[in-house]
């Protein structure tokens, strides 16, 4: 029957949008779902009765509207403030602790996506508006153009849908198409596009929906209006709920337990912003309960309980000269751009990274192109996209390295990752990267290895490992270029210096896979030797606080490896040190206990009741693992209190507290 077969296509083709836009997990090509909606097109052409306004072929109206109509948001839509570095982050945290004394505050970290902000209202899971943000009170109608808008369902799944649900989020548009569309411009003799954000702008107000629907606009929801009916309590629960109804919520988002882990983390976002395929121009911290926002209120001009963490974009165009490739510590091969020198951020850049293999593919990248190349807040030039209307010849393909430059070694890719590798632990280039690295002031600090005499020490034959550098005589080093006797008498002092830098250093300093500086430290603050490291199983090593299941099967597998075990019997010998520092903790009720606090408590403020505890012998945790002890929980104890009854954890009230210290 022609009605079973519609109702069949619409559900599948729904099916497939939710695959693609809101789980990120497609599951057929692009090619068939157009051969889905166009069998959906036919039918619904041949039976005109059976069309319905949320069909998925209803999305693009016929005509144009005759104008834009104004729309008053029942809740404004305001602005946030921004902030432009880690220190004023911090300042804005510790302000809003101080208008919510001794309440724990989980933070949510979310990318600040560089588009257009729209509200969508759905009624009863059907979309019957979306709107420009405009001044706040008032915005545009877009409804027509919002329908073609990508990821933009007309009608929510899913059971139990609210009476009302306003949603605002971002219009933006990927570099991908934008590479497209401005291929078409130029085909058309028309004017090619700047950047993203321009054409989203300018494309969401068109009269004519048609059009807009050839620019592939996305839609991602990161915040929440007038609602009716929804039970979510905090905002990762809310996006839990947009997802569940069909709604594609901002990627990468993340909740922390307090300020300092989603300020550590937005360092972390910043350098896998070449990563995306969509313009970002900040990062955006959010408490996550609603509650706390409630009590936190606003400002005339912006909520209390929202911060932007923005940075300087600046972006340059440049040509593609050559694509070299260069081996990491860990063997890792990573391709790199030679470019045209362009200013860029009041600097002469001549190089861009270009991460891996996938990326070049994904981008289409060759030598001979016109690239845009961004710097964003610190990180290092990286490429946005390639102007391909400006490609006026084929280009070669770049091909990748099936040998490494270095050594020869036939390269292998990581099992369901995106690196390829140099396997040869010996290779040169590797050794290089790593004694260098030994060497850095977070490491082993040795002061006068610069990167010039790290190269001529291994091309030397003098230093084939860690433990060679502490086999270096002067009469050796006086005979290398550029090495006089004053020279290598400062570089020994410095490597005879280095045994004593503790085990955090010299852990960070062996180039272990996903360890770095503080992995490092928070794994020898709970094991604090390199004996106990050792001794400890992989079940051990994920228990610590912070360290998942990847990162210690790591660092077992390095510690237990015929090469680990060498390299630390080796520094041992030349007489490391493979201890930390023991911080002598004053004796008391609490020593050697590992205690969280939560909630709101009636006699101590937060910094108050964790400054007691540590002059009792105990220490304080921010989160409740398996390693905790004791968690004392006050007033509103919120996730941390469940958590730990989940892990059996031994929960305080206030009273229980005191009377345990005063014992």
């Amino acid at each position: 029957m022609p009605h079973d077969e519609i109702e069949r296509l619409r559900a599948e083709i729904r099916h497939h949008e939710r695959q693609y836009f809101v789980e990120a997990r497609p599951e057929i090509s692009d090619r068939e779902f157009d051969q889905l909606m166009d069998r959906l097109k036919h039918l619904e052409a041949q039976h005109p009765e059976r069309i319905t306004p949320d069909s998925p072929t209803q999305r693009v109206g016929e005509q144009p509207v005759s104008s834009l109509a104004v729309v008053e948001h029942r809740i404004p839509m305001m602005s946030i403030d921004n902030t432009y570095s880690t220190a004023e982050l911090r300042d804005y945290g510790h302000r809003i602790a101080k208008l919510l004394p001794g309440e724990t505050i989980e933070w949510v970290v979310e990318l600040k996506i560089d588009g257009v902000a729209i509200s969508l209202l759905y009624e009863h899971g059907r979309l019957v508006r979306a709107a420009t943000r405009g001044n706040g009170r008032v915005g545009d109608d877009i409804t027509h153009n919002a329908r073609t808008v990508l990821g933009v369902p007309l009608e929510l799944s899913g059971a139990s849908l609210p009476p009302a649900l306003e949603v605002r989020g971002e219009v933006y548009m990927t570099n991908a198409d934008l590479v497209r569309l401005n291929e078409e411009q130029q085909a058309r003799c028309e004017p090619v596009y700047a950047n993203t954000r321009n054409v989203v702008a300018g494309s969401i107000r068109l009269l004519d929906p048609r059009i807009t629907a050839q620019r592939r606009l996305r839609f991602f929801a990161h915040g929440v209006g007038h609602v009716e009916g929804l039970a979510a309590a905090t905002h990762m629960q809310f996006l839990e709920a947009l997802r569940n109804y069909g709604l594609p919520a901002t990627p990468q988002v993340a909740c922390f337990p307090d300020f300092e882990s989603a300020v550590a983390h937005c360092e972390t976002l910043i350098e896998r912003l070449h990563e995306l395929d969509f313009e970002v121009d900040g990062l955006v911290l959010k408490v996550n309960s609603f509650a706390q926002r409630a009590e936190l209120g606003q400002t005339s001009k912006a909520p209390r309980w929202i911060i932007a963490y923005k940075f300087e974009k600046f972006e340059a165009t440049t040509r593609l000269n050559e694509i070299g490739v260069n081996v990491g510590k860990s063997g890792t091969i990573t391709p790199f751009a030679i470019l045209e020198p362009v200013q860029l951020a009041g600097t002469t850049v001549s190089r861009a990274s270009l991460h891996n293999a996938e990326e070049l593919e994904r981008k289409d990248i060759r030598v001979g192109d016109i690239l845009v190349v961004e710097k964003a807040g610190k990180v290092i030039p990286h490429v946005v996209r390639v102007e391909k209307h400006e490609r006026k010849t084929e280009l070669p393909k770049f091909r990748f390295p099936e040998k490494c430059p270095e050594c020869g070694t036939p390269v292998v890719k990581d099992e369901n990752g995106v690196y390829i590798r140099c396997p040869n632990v010996e290779c040169p280039a590797q050794l290089k990267e790593r004694i260098r690295y030994y060497s850095t002031r977070n490491a082993m600090d040795i002061e006068g290895l610069g990167d010039k005499l790290v190269d001529s020490l291994v091309s030397a034959g003098l230093v084939k490992t860690y433990g060679d550098l502490y086999r270096l005589r002067l009469e050796a080093l006086t005979e290398l270029e550029r090495m006089g006797q004053k020279s290598s008498e400062k570089l020994l002092a410095g490597i005879e210096a280095s045994k004593t830098r503790g085990l955090a250093r010299l852990v960070n300093g062996l180039s272990i896979r996903h360890v770095g500086a503080r992995t490092a430290a928070i794994l020898t603050e709970h094991f604090s030797s390199m004996a106990a490291l050792q001794a400890a199983t992989v079940e051990e090593l994920e228990a610590t606080p912070e360290i998942g299941a990847i990162i210690a099967q790591s660092v077992y597998d390095f510690l237990h490896s015929e090469q680990g075990s060498q390299i630390i019997a080796d520094l041992a010998a030349q007489g490391v040190v493979m201890d930390a520092p023991q911080t002598q903790r004053p004796a008391g009720p609490l020593s050697g206990k590992t205690l969280v606090v939560t909630g709101t408590l009636e006699k101590y403020d937060r910094d108050a009741v964790q400054e007691l505890i540590q002059r009792l012998g105990g220490k304080v945790a921010s989160s409740v693992s398996k390693n905790t002890d004791y968690l004392v929980a006050g007033d509103k104890a919120g996730s941390k209190l469940a958590k730990a009854e989940q892990l059996g954890v031994h929960v305080l009230t206030e009273a229980e507290f005191e009377a345990l210290i005063q014992s």
